[in-house]
C-alpha cells in the first residue's frame, strides 16, 4: 500500500531529528517534500492525507532526505534560498547566503552610492540585492571562481538587474579598473585552526576557497584594504562582513589603512558582524 504524504513526512522528520532540533526537522522535512512535489507549503498542507501521485516524486523525496542526512545543506538540495526577501539560486560552488549577511546589506544601504564593487561576490546575493534596492546604481562583482561567477550571473539576471551589473574573474582587484563609491565584501575569514570545528554542512559542503584564507583568517581584509586608495573614491565607503571575534582586529586594520569614521556593528545576535569605514 502506498503511504500517505503525512506518514512519509513524519518518517522524514524523525530521521532529520537525529541531528536537528525537532522544530527545524519538521520544517526542513516539509520543505524537502514541497520541493519533491513542486508544491507550495499551503498546497502540501491541503494534500497531506493523499498518497504519493507516482514513483518519481516519492523517489525524489527519499533522495532529498538522504542527502540532508548526509549533512548536505538544505539550500543546495532545493537549489535556492531566501535572502533579503528574494530567492537566490544556490549550488555547492558558492556559500549559502545567510541572514547575518543581510546586516551588511543594511549598512551598505545606509548611505548613497552610484557605483558598487562586490569583492568575492560568490552567489551575487549582495550585489544583486543592492542594485535591486537602488534602481539607478551600477555594479561589478568579482570572484576567483568561474563556477561561482556563473551562479552570480544567473542570480543577477533573475533579479532583473543584469543591465546594470557585470561579473569579472579577478583575484581581488587584479582585473578591476576604475574607482567606486561603495566597496562591499563578505570575504573568506575563518582561521585555519577553526575549520575543523565548523558544522558539517559548512565544512564538508561549502567551498573552502570562500570560507578560509588560511592562517589567522585576516589575509582577505589586508588584500581588500591594500586596494582601497586606488579603487575607492574620496568620500567612498568600505563595508565588510567579519567573523564574530574579528571586530577589533579588522577595525584596527581599517585605521591602519587610513580610513576614517571606522565602526564595528553587531548582527541580530549581538556578535560583531560588520566593519565600515570611509575614505576621506
Amino acid at each position: 500500500m502506498t503511504p500517505s504524504l503525512r506518514y512519509s513526512l513524519d518518517l522524514a522528520r524523525q530521521s532529520l531529528a537525529q541531528f536537528l532540533p525537532d522544530g527545524a526537522a519538521e520544517r526542513e522535512a516539509r520543505l524537502l517534500m514541497c520541493h519533491a512535489l513542486g508544491l507550495s507549503s499551503a498546497q502540501l498542507f491541503a494534500r497531506l492525507d493523499e498518497t504519493w501521485p507516482d514513483g518519481a516524486p516519492a523517489r525524489a523525496f527519499t533522495e532529498a532526505v538522504e542527502a540532508r542526512k548526509s549533512r548536505q545543506p538544505l539550500s543546495q538540495i532545493v537549489g535556492e534560498v531566501d535572502f533579503y526577501g528574494r530567492l537566490f539560486h544556490v549550488t555547492p560552488d558558492v556559500l549559502t547566503p545567510r541572514a547575518d549577511t543581510e546586516t551588511l546589506v543594511d549598512y551598505a544601504l545606509s548611505g548613497p552610492f552610484e557605483r558598487v564593487l562586490d569583492l568575492g561576490t560568490g552567489s551575487g546575493c549582495i550585489l544583486a540585492t543592492l542594485l535591486a534596492e537602488r534602481p539607478t546604481a551600477l555594479g561589478l562583482g568579482t570572484d576567483l571562481s568561474p563556477p561561482a561567477l556563473e551562479v552570480a550571473a544567473r542570480n543577477i539576471a533573475r533579479l532583473g538587474v543584469g543591465e546594470r551589473a557585470s561579473v569579472l574573474q579577478s583575484d581581488w582587484y587584479a582585473a578591476v579598473a576604475g574607482a567606486f563609491d561603495l566597496i562591499v565584501s563578505n570575504p573568506p575569514y575563518i582561521a585555519a585552526a577553526e575549520m575543523q570545528g565548523l558544522a558539517p554542512e559548512v565544512r564538508d559542503w561549502e567551498p573552502h576557497l570562500a570560507l578560509t584564507p588560511g592562517g589567522d583568517g585576516l589575509a582577505a581584509y589586508r588584500a581588500i584594504l591594500d586596494g582601497t586608495h586606488a579603487h575607492l573614491v574620496h568620500g567612498g565607503r568600505l563595508v565588510v562582513e567579519v567573523g564574530y571575534a574579528q571586530g577589533a582586529a579588522v577595525t584596527k586594520l581599517f585605521h591602519e589603512a587610513g580610513l576614517e569614521d571606522v565602526a564595528c556593528h553587531p548582527d541580530l545576535s549581538g556578535n560583531d558582524r560588520i566593519v565600515c569605514g570611509t575614505r576621506r
